[in-house]
Protein backbone atom coordinates (compact mmCIF):
# COMPACT_ATOMS: atom_id res chain seq x y z
CA UNK A 1 0.00 0.00 0.00
CA UNK A 2 2.81 2.35 0.94
CA UNK A 3 4.62 1.51 -2.30
CA UNK A 4 1.53 2.39 -4.38
CA UNK A 5 1.18 5.72 -2.59
CA UNK A 6 4.86 6.54 -3.22
CA UNK A 7 4.53 5.63 -6.92
CA UNK A 8 1.50 7.90 -7.24
CA UNK A 9 3.33 10.77 -5.60
CA UNK A 10 6.31 10.27 -7.88
CA UNK A 11 4.05 10.32 -10.95
CA UNK A 12 2.32 13.48 -9.79
CA UNK A 13 5.65 15.15 -9.06
CA UNK A 14 6.91 14.09 -12.45
CA UNK A 15 3.85 15.57 -14.17
CA UNK A 16 4.22 18.78 -12.17
CA UNK A 17 7.90 19.09 -13.05
CA UNK A 18 7.15 18.40 -16.69
CA UNK A 19 4.49 21.09 -16.67
CA UNK A 20 6.85 23.57 -15.02
CA UNK A 21 9.57 22.70 -17.55
CA UNK A 22 7.13 23.14 -20.43
CA UNK A 23 5.95 26.52 -19.11
CA UNK A 24 9.54 27.63 -18.50
CA UNK A 25 10.58 26.44 -21.97
CA UNK A 26 7.68 28.31 -23.60
CA UNK A 27 8.48 31.44 -21.62
CA UNK A 28 12.16 31.20 -22.58
CA UNK A 29 11.29 30.72 -26.26
CA UNK A 30 8.92 33.68 -26.19
CA UNK A 31 11.56 35.83 -24.47
CA UNK A 32 14.19 34.75 -27.01
CA UNK A 33 11.86 35.56 -29.91
CA UNK A 34 11.03 38.97 -28.45
CA UNK A 35 14.74 39.71 -28.01
CA UNK A 36 15.42 38.60 -31.58
CA UNK A 37 12.67 40.87 -32.93
CA UNK A 38 13.95 43.78 -30.87
CA UNK A 39 17.51 43.26 -32.08
CA UNK A 40 16.22 42.91 -35.63
CA UNK A 41 14.56 46.31 -35.31
CA UNK A 42 17.89 47.76 -34.18
CA UNK A 43 19.62 46.16 -37.17
CA UNK A 44 16.96 47.55 -39.53
CA UNK A 45 17.83 51.01 -38.20
CA UNK A 46 21.52 50.26 -38.74
CA UNK A 47 20.76 49.17 -42.31
CA UNK A 48 18.52 52.21 -42.90
CA UNK A 49 15.97 49.93 -44.55
CA UNK A 50 13.18 52.48 -44.17
CA UNK A 51 15.00 55.08 -46.27
CA UNK A 52 14.60 53.13 -49.50
CA UNK A 53 11.56 51.01 -48.75
CA UNK A 54 9.25 53.82 -47.60
CA UNK A 55 7.83 56.28 -50.13
CA UNK A 56 7.26 59.94 -49.19
CA UNK A 57 4.15 60.03 -46.97
CA UNK A 58 3.86 56.26 -47.46
CA UNK A 59 3.50 53.46 -44.93
CA UNK A 60 6.63 52.07 -43.32
CA UNK A 61 8.47 49.51 -45.48
CA UNK A 62 5.63 49.38 -48.05
CA UNK A 63 7.97 50.44 -50.89
CA UNK A 64 7.28 52.74 -53.80
CA UNK A 65 10.25 55.11 -53.47
CA UNK A 66 11.39 56.28 -56.90
CA UNK A 67 15.10 55.88 -57.59
CA UNK A 68 16.68 57.30 -60.71
CA UNK A 69 19.26 55.23 -62.59
CA UNK A 70 21.14 55.95 -65.84
CA UNK A 71 18.68 53.73 -67.74
CA UNK A 72 15.40 54.78 -66.10
CA UNK A 73 13.59 54.90 -62.78
CA UNK A 74 13.02 51.93 -60.49
CA UNK A 75 10.77 51.74 -57.43
CA UNK A 76 11.57 50.09 -54.13
CA UNK A 77 9.62 46.98 -53.20
CA UNK A 78 7.17 46.23 -50.41
CA UNK A 79 9.07 44.40 -47.65
CA UNK A 80 6.24 44.17 -45.11
CA UNK A 81 4.98 40.64 -44.28
CA UNK A 82 1.98 40.99 -46.59
CA UNK A 83 1.31 37.58 -48.16
CA UNK A 84 0.51 38.91 -51.65
CA UNK A 85 2.56 42.04 -52.25
CA UNK A 86 5.23 41.85 -49.56
CA UNK A 87 7.61 39.18 -48.28
CA UNK A 88 5.11 37.30 -46.13
CA UNK A 89 5.74 34.04 -48.00
CA UNK A 90 9.53 34.30 -47.72
CA UNK A 91 11.36 31.65 -45.73
CA UNK A 92 14.56 32.54 -43.91
CA UNK A 93 16.46 31.01 -46.84
CA UNK A 94 14.52 33.20 -49.30
CA UNK A 95 15.19 36.28 -47.18
CA UNK A 96 18.89 35.45 -46.94
CA UNK A 97 19.16 34.93 -50.68
CA UNK A 98 17.58 38.32 -51.37
CA UNK A 99 19.88 40.12 -48.94
CA UNK A 100 23.12 38.41 -49.90
CA UNK A 101 22.67 37.53 -53.57
CA UNK A 102 20.05 39.98 -54.81
CA UNK A 103 17.63 37.23 -55.89
CA UNK A 104 13.92 37.40 -54.99
CA UNK A 105 11.83 34.38 -53.97
CA UNK A 106 10.46 34.03 -57.50
CA UNK A 107 14.00 33.95 -58.96
CA UNK A 108 14.06 37.53 -60.26
CA UNK A 109 17.41 39.29 -59.98
CA UNK A 110 17.17 42.54 -58.03
CA UNK A 111 18.77 45.70 -59.34
CA UNK A 112 21.98 46.60 -57.48
CA UNK A 113 20.28 49.74 -56.19
CA UNK A 114 19.47 47.16 -53.49
CA UNK A 115 22.87 47.10 -51.75
CA UNK A 116 23.19 43.33 -51.59
CA UNK A 117 26.95 43.48 -52.37
CA UNK A 118 27.27 45.09 -48.92
CA UNK A 119 24.59 42.99 -47.24
CA UNK A 120 26.45 39.84 -48.30
CA UNK A 121 28.80 40.61 -45.40
CA UNK A 122 26.04 40.41 -42.75
CA UNK A 123 26.37 37.53 -40.28
CA UNK A 124 23.91 34.62 -40.17
CA UNK A 125 22.67 35.58 -36.71
CA UNK A 126 21.97 39.17 -37.73
CA UNK A 127 20.12 38.06 -40.84
CA UNK A 128 18.05 35.73 -38.65
CA UNK A 129 17.11 38.60 -36.34
CA UNK A 130 16.26 40.87 -39.26
CA UNK A 131 13.99 38.14 -40.61
CA UNK A 132 12.22 37.81 -37.26
CA UNK A 133 11.67 41.57 -37.13
CA UNK A 134 10.25 41.90 -40.63
CA UNK A 135 8.03 38.86 -40.21
CA UNK A 136 6.74 39.52 -36.69
CA UNK A 137 7.55 43.13 -35.81
CA UNK A 138 6.33 44.99 -38.91
CA UNK A 139 2.64 45.45 -39.81
CA UNK A 140 1.62 43.94 -43.16
CA UNK A 141 0.68 46.49 -45.83
CA UNK A 142 -1.04 45.43 -49.06
CA UNK A 143 0.52 48.08 -51.30
CA UNK A 144 1.22 46.69 -54.78
CA UNK A 145 4.74 46.92 -56.14
CA UNK A 146 5.34 49.35 -58.96
CA UNK A 147 7.06 48.28 -62.16
CA UNK A 148 10.20 50.08 -63.26
CA UNK A 149 10.23 52.73 -65.97
CA UNK A 150 13.16 51.04 -67.71
CA UNK A 151 12.28 50.29 -71.33
CA UNK A 152 12.85 47.03 -73.21
CA UNK A 153 15.41 45.54 -73.71
CA UNK A 154 17.25 47.22 -70.82
CA UNK A 155 14.59 46.01 -68.40
CA UNK A 156 15.58 42.36 -68.88
CA UNK A 157 16.97 40.91 -65.67
CA UNK A 158 19.19 38.10 -66.92
CA UNK A 159 22.27 40.35 -67.45
CA UNK A 160 22.23 40.92 -63.69
CA UNK A 161 23.36 37.32 -63.22
CA UNK A 162 26.46 38.20 -65.22
CA UNK A 163 26.84 41.40 -63.18
CA UNK A 164 26.79 39.33 -59.99
CA UNK A 165 29.48 36.98 -61.27
CA UNK A 166 31.68 39.95 -62.09
CA UNK A 167 31.15 42.19 -59.08
CA UNK A 168 29.47 40.37 -56.18
CA UNK A 169 31.73 39.31 -53.32
CA UNK A 170 29.72 36.62 -51.51
CA UNK A 171 31.97 36.31 -48.46
CA UNK A 172 30.88 37.22 -44.92
CA UNK A 173 32.76 39.94 -43.09
CA UNK A 174 36.02 38.57 -41.74
CA UNK A 175 37.48 40.20 -38.64
CA UNK A 176 41.01 41.55 -38.90
CA UNK A 177 43.00 40.07 -35.99
CA UNK A 178 45.49 42.92 -36.26
CA UNK A 179 42.77 45.44 -35.39
CA UNK A 180 40.79 46.10 -32.21
CA UNK A 181 37.32 44.72 -31.55
CA UNK A 182 35.97 48.27 -31.81
CA UNK A 183 37.60 48.81 -35.22
CA UNK A 184 36.19 45.50 -36.47
CA UNK A 185 32.72 46.38 -35.21
CA UNK A 186 32.90 49.69 -37.05
CA UNK A 187 34.18 48.02 -40.21
CA UNK A 188 31.34 45.45 -40.06
CA UNK A 189 28.71 48.17 -39.74
CA UNK A 190 30.18 50.44 -42.43
CA UNK A 191 30.92 47.73 -44.99
CA UNK A 192 27.84 45.61 -44.33
CA UNK A 193 24.63 46.80 -42.70
CA UNK A 194 25.38 50.51 -43.09
CA UNK A 195 26.31 50.00 -46.79
CA UNK A 196 28.06 53.37 -46.71
CA UNK A 197 29.93 52.54 -49.91
CA UNK A 198 26.66 52.46 -51.87
CA UNK A 199 26.69 56.26 -51.87
CA UNK A 200 30.18 57.27 -50.79
CA UNK A 201 32.20 55.08 -53.21
CA UNK A 202 32.51 56.00 -56.90
CA UNK A 203 30.87 53.63 -59.37
CA UNK A 204 32.16 52.17 -62.57
CA UNK A 205 30.65 51.96 -66.03
CA UNK A 206 28.47 49.00 -65.00
CA UNK A 207 27.20 50.87 -61.92
CA UNK A 208 29.39 48.72 -59.69
CA UNK A 209 31.10 50.12 -56.62
CA UNK A 210 34.76 50.46 -57.49
CA UNK A 211 35.82 49.09 -54.10
CA UNK A 212 34.13 47.24 -51.23
CA UNK A 213 36.56 47.74 -48.33
CA UNK A 214 39.52 49.74 -47.08
CA UNK A 215 42.10 47.79 -49.08
CA UNK A 216 41.38 49.98 -52.12
CA UNK A 217 41.91 53.76 -52.00
CA UNK A 218 38.70 54.28 -54.00
CA UNK A 219 36.61 52.96 -51.10
CA UNK A 220 34.51 55.77 -49.54
CA UNK A 221 36.40 58.38 -51.57
CA UNK A 222 33.13 60.02 -52.64
CA UNK A 223 30.42 59.26 -55.18
CA UNK A 224 27.64 61.03 -57.08
CA UNK A 225 24.09 59.66 -57.32
CA UNK A 226 20.86 61.33 -58.43
CA UNK A 227 22.48 64.76 -58.55
CA UNK A 228 24.06 64.62 -55.08
CA UNK A 229 27.73 64.15 -54.32
CA UNK A 230 28.23 61.96 -51.25
CA UNK A 231 31.33 63.22 -49.50
CA UNK A 232 34.75 61.64 -49.32
CA UNK A 233 34.95 59.82 -45.96
CA UNK A 234 38.67 59.09 -46.07
CA UNK A 235 41.48 61.04 -44.45
CA UNK A 236 41.97 63.61 -47.19
CA UNK A 237 42.63 67.03 -45.68
CA UNK A 238 40.76 69.18 -48.20
CA UNK A 239 37.97 66.94 -49.47
CA UNK A 240 37.63 64.30 -46.74
CA UNK A 241 37.60 63.82 -42.99
CA UNK A 242 41.27 64.54 -42.44
CA UNK A 243 40.58 67.50 -40.16
CA UNK A 244 37.79 65.73 -38.22
CA UNK A 245 38.40 63.93 -34.92
CA UNK A 246 36.78 60.65 -33.87
CA UNK A 247 34.54 62.66 -31.54
CA UNK A 248 33.53 64.99 -34.41
CA UNK A 249 32.45 62.01 -36.51
CA UNK A 250 30.62 60.38 -33.61
CA UNK A 251 28.79 63.63 -32.80
CA UNK A 252 27.81 64.08 -36.45
CA UNK A 253 26.36 60.57 -36.56
CA UNK A 254 24.25 61.26 -33.47
CA UNK A 255 23.08 64.82 -34.09
CA UNK A 256 23.56 65.48 -37.80
CA UNK A 257 26.03 68.26 -37.20
CA UNK A 258 29.35 69.24 -35.66
CA UNK A 259 30.25 72.68 -34.43
CA UNK A 260 31.06 73.70 -38.02
CA UNK A 261 29.04 71.56 -40.42
CA UNK A 262 25.65 69.90 -40.88
CA UNK A 263 24.09 67.00 -42.76
CA UNK A 264 22.33 67.69 -46.05
CA UNK A 265 20.55 65.81 -48.83
CA UNK A 266 19.83 62.13 -48.23
CA UNK A 267 22.20 62.13 -45.26
CA UNK A 268 19.52 64.02 -43.33
CA UNK A 269 17.26 60.97 -43.49
CA UNK A 270 20.16 58.62 -42.74
CA UNK A 271 20.91 60.48 -39.51
CA UNK A 272 17.27 61.06 -38.60
CA UNK A 273 15.86 57.61 -39.32
CA UNK A 274 18.89 55.40 -38.88
CA UNK A 275 22.17 56.29 -37.21
CA UNK A 276 20.83 58.38 -34.35
CA UNK A 277 19.08 55.22 -33.13
CA UNK A 278 22.34 53.29 -32.76
CA UNK A 279 23.96 53.04 -29.36
CA UNK A 280 26.95 55.18 -28.44
CA UNK A 281 29.33 52.24 -28.76
CA UNK A 282 28.35 51.46 -32.35
CA UNK A 283 28.51 55.10 -33.44
CA UNK A 284 31.94 55.43 -31.86
CA UNK A 285 33.09 52.21 -33.55
CA UNK A 286 31.99 53.58 -36.93
CA UNK A 287 33.93 56.79 -36.21
CA UNK A 288 37.05 54.82 -35.23
CA UNK A 289 36.90 52.82 -38.45
CA UNK A 290 36.33 55.85 -40.69
CA UNK A 291 39.10 57.80 -39.00
CA UNK A 292 41.49 54.92 -39.72
CA UNK A 293 41.08 55.27 -43.50
CA UNK A 294 44.11 56.99 -45.02
CA UNK A 295 43.87 59.77 -47.55
CA UNK A 296 43.15 58.71 -51.12
CA UNK A 297 45.46 61.38 -52.54
CA UNK A 298 47.95 63.98 -51.43
CA UNK A 299 46.21 67.21 -50.47
CA UNK A 300 47.63 70.25 -48.65
CA UNK A 301 46.03 71.17 -45.37
CA UNK A 302 43.46 73.91 -46.01
CA UNK A 303 44.35 77.31 -44.60
CA UNK A 304 41.96 80.13 -43.80
CA UNK A 305 42.54 83.35 -45.74
CA UNK A 306 40.97 86.53 -44.34
CA UNK A 307 41.07 88.51 -47.60
CA UNK A 308 37.49 87.59 -48.53
CA UNK A 309 36.24 88.64 -45.09
CA UNK A 310 38.17 91.91 -45.25
CA UNK A 311 36.82 92.75 -48.71
CA UNK A 312 33.22 92.06 -47.68
CA UNK A 313 33.65 94.06 -44.46
CA UNK A 314 34.71 97.20 -46.30
CA UNK A 315 31.93 96.84 -48.86
CA UNK A 316 34.14 95.65 -51.70
CA UNK A 317 31.78 93.58 -53.85
CA UNK A 318 33.59 93.86 -57.17
CA UNK A 319 34.25 90.13 -57.26
CA UNK A 320 31.51 88.25 -59.12
CA UNK A 321 29.10 86.63 -56.70
CA UNK A 322 30.14 88.82 -53.73
CA UNK A 323 27.00 90.99 -53.72
CA UNK A 324 24.79 87.93 -54.15
CA UNK A 325 26.53 86.36 -51.16
CA UNK A 326 26.00 89.43 -49.00
CA UNK A 327 22.34 89.66 -49.97
CA UNK A 328 21.44 86.00 -49.48
CA UNK A 329 24.02 84.12 -47.41
CA UNK A 330 26.01 86.36 -45.08
CA UNK A 331 23.18 86.67 -42.54
CA UNK A 332 23.69 83.04 -41.49
CA UNK A 333 27.13 82.06 -42.79
CA UNK A 334 28.66 85.47 -41.95
CA UNK A 335 31.17 87.53 -43.89
CA UNK A 336 33.90 85.44 -42.26
CA UNK A 337 32.49 82.31 -43.95
CA UNK A 338 32.69 80.60 -40.56
CA UNK A 339 28.94 80.41 -39.89
CA UNK A 340 27.42 80.04 -36.44
CA UNK A 341 28.71 77.12 -34.39
CA UNK A 342 26.22 74.28 -33.94
CA UNK A 343 23.71 76.12 -36.13
CA UNK A 344 24.79 77.37 -39.58
CA UNK A 345 27.60 75.48 -41.33
CA UNK A 346 31.01 76.91 -41.95
CA UNK A 347 31.74 77.51 -45.64
CA UNK A 348 35.46 78.10 -45.26
CA UNK A 349 37.45 74.87 -45.62
CA UNK A 350 34.26 72.82 -45.73
CA UNK A 351 34.89 69.57 -47.71
CA UNK A 352 31.42 69.78 -49.28
CA UNK A 353 32.30 73.23 -50.65
CA UNK A 354 35.81 72.38 -51.85
CA UNK A 355 34.98 69.03 -53.44
CA UNK A 356 35.89 68.73 -57.11
CA UNK A 357 32.25 67.78 -57.73
CA UNK A 358 29.99 70.79 -56.99
CA UNK A 359 26.72 68.84 -57.25
CA UNK A 360 25.77 68.95 -53.58
CA UNK A 361 26.57 72.64 -53.19
CA UNK A 362 24.43 73.48 -56.22
CA UNK A 363 21.59 71.29 -54.95
CA UNK A 364 21.62 72.99 -51.56
CA UNK A 365 21.64 76.47 -53.12
CA UNK A 366 18.80 75.59 -55.48
CA UNK A 367 16.50 73.57 -53.24
CA UNK A 368 17.60 74.47 -49.72
CA UNK A 369 18.25 72.08 -46.89
CA UNK A 370 17.00 71.03 -43.48
CA UNK A 371 18.95 69.75 -40.50
CA UNK A 372 17.96 66.31 -39.17
CA UNK A 373 15.40 66.09 -36.39
CA UNK A 374 17.16 64.17 -33.64
CA UNK A 375 16.78 63.64 -29.92
CA UNK A 376 19.87 65.76 -29.34
CA UNK A 377 18.93 68.44 -31.91
CA UNK A 378 15.14 68.63 -32.25
CA UNK A 379 14.90 72.05 -33.90
CA UNK A 380 15.59 71.07 -37.53
CA UNK A 381 16.92 74.42 -38.75
CA UNK A 382 16.02 75.06 -42.39
CA UNK A 383 17.86 76.83 -45.17
CA UNK A 384 15.61 78.20 -47.95
CA UNK A 385 16.21 77.33 -51.58
CA UNK A 386 17.05 80.00 -54.15
CA UNK A 387 15.90 78.30 -57.34
CA UNK A 388 13.21 80.93 -57.93
CA UNK A 389 15.08 83.91 -56.55
CA UNK A 390 18.36 83.50 -58.44
CA UNK A 391 18.95 82.71 -62.12
CA UNK A 392 21.56 80.28 -63.41
CA UNK A 393 24.38 82.85 -63.95
CA UNK A 394 23.82 84.26 -60.46
CA UNK A 395 23.97 80.80 -58.88
CA UNK A 396 27.13 79.94 -60.83
CA UNK A 397 28.79 83.18 -59.67
CA UNK A 398 27.67 82.57 -56.08
CA UNK A 399 28.97 79.01 -56.07
CA UNK A 400 32.32 80.10 -57.49
CA UNK A 401 32.60 82.91 -54.94
CA UNK A 402 32.02 80.44 -52.10
CA UNK A 403 34.27 77.74 -53.58
CA UNK A 404 37.18 80.15 -53.88
CA UNK A 405 36.70 82.45 -50.90
CA UNK A 406 38.37 82.41 -47.46
CA UNK A 407 41.20 80.22 -48.76
CA UNK A 408 38.96 77.66 -50.47
CA UNK A 409 40.32 76.31 -53.73
CA UNK A 410 37.96 74.43 -56.02
CA UNK A 411 37.31 74.17 -59.78
CA UNK A 412 34.99 76.67 -61.41
CA UNK A 413 31.27 75.95 -61.78
CA UNK A 414 29.74 76.60 -65.19
CA UNK A 415 26.30 77.97 -65.99
CA UNK A 416 25.54 74.75 -67.87
CA UNK A 417 26.23 72.74 -64.71
CA UNK A 418 23.71 74.85 -62.82
CA UNK A 419 21.20 74.46 -65.64
CA UNK A 420 21.52 70.66 -65.59
CA UNK A 421 21.26 70.55 -61.80
CA UNK A 422 18.14 72.69 -61.84
CA UNK A 423 16.39 69.96 -63.85
CA UNK A 424 16.85 67.55 -60.94
CA UNK A 425 15.77 69.97 -58.27
CA UNK A 426 12.65 70.00 -56.13
CA UNK A 427 12.38 72.30 -53.08
CA UNK A 428 12.99 70.78 -49.66
CA UNK A 429 9.77 70.39 -47.65
CA UNK A 430 9.82 72.36 -44.40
Amino acid sequence: MQQSTNDALRRRCGWALSLVALVFSSWTMAADEAASIKHGEYLAHAGDCAACHTAPNGELYAGGLKMTTPVGAIYSSNITPDQKNGIGRYTLADFTQALRKGIAKDGRHLYPAMPYPAFSKISDSDIGDLYQYFMHGVPAVGRENQQSDIAFPLNMRWPLAVWNRLFLDKGRYQSDPQKSAEWNRGAYLVQGLGHCGACHTPRGIAFEEKALDQHDAAYLSGGTLEGWHAANLRGDLRSGLGTWSVDDISQFLQTGHTANTAAFGSMVAVIQDSIQHLNDGDRHAIAVYLKSLPESGREPKPQYNAQTYQALSRGDVLQRGAQTYLDNCAGCHLTTGKGEKNAFPQLAQNPVITSDDPSSLLQVILRGSRAPLTQQSPTGLTMPGFAERLNDPQIADLANFIRNGWGNQAPQVSISQVREMRKLTEPVKR
